[in-house]
């Protein structure tokens, strides 16, 4: 049986035990780092992460009541990547203060129309353009879908870390995903327009 985030913890904490630490890290790495790189884009998001668990690291040794919640690791892990990723948002004045049940995961009803060449290109393309539209939504609905899709934290979850209502956060979760449709859409829309033009010119 694998041992529970807070058997890890205990175990770094009480026998400064590097390996349980380590294991941690790598057990939600994906999570944080898909906030994070979603949060301040792919060159921060290295030293972001790394940050992130610095501060994990020293919350734990200084003190333990930091964490409280038995089960709720991950939960906590995010709380600290946000408030790093906010940090450097504010000082790079790219943020706007945000305000201070139901699990339904509506990022597959996204639309996916590209037709497949070479998989591997496709998948790639797909996620460059997901993330220059996801980009260019609000800072509220850009951090709930990445809680949501990235995190996998549920509405009551991403609602507790963000310090909103659950119908609040899913409200965000809905309007981003009608805005990233929207903004996927005017996308193709320039690709078209842009190749019938140079189909033109030729």
């Amino acid at each position: 049986m694998k041992p529970t985030d807070e058997d890890l913890v205990t175990a770094y904490v009480e026998g400064c035990d590097e390996a349980a630490f380590r294991c941690l890290v790598e057990r939600h790495q994906e999570r944080v780092y898909g906030y994070l790189r979603g949060m301040v884009g792919n060159s921060a998001a290295d030293d972001l992460f790394q940050e992130t668990f610095i501060r994990v690291c020293r919350a734990l040794r200084r003190d333990r009541g930091s964490y409280v919640r038995r089960d709720q690791f991950a939960a906590w892990v995010l709380r600290i990547a946000r408030n790093a990723a906010l940090d450097h948002l504010r000082a790079r004045k790219k943020w706007h203060e945000v305000p201070h049940t139901d699990d339904t995961d509506y990022w597959d009803t996204l639309p996916c129309n590209f037709s497949p060449v070479d998989a591997q290109l496709e998948l790639r393309q797909q996620a460059e353009i997901l993330d220059t539209c996801i980009a260019k939504l609000s800072p509220e609905q850009r951090e709930v879908l990445l809680l949501r899709h990235e995190s996998e934290l549920t509405f009551r979850e991403i609602a507790e870390l963000t310090d909103c209502s659950i119908n609040t956060a899913i409200g965000r979760m809905r309007y981003g995903l009608l805005n990233l449709r929207s903004l996927i859409n005017n996308h193709f829309h320039e690709n078209e327009k842009e190749t019938a033009a140079s189909a033109c010119v030729r």
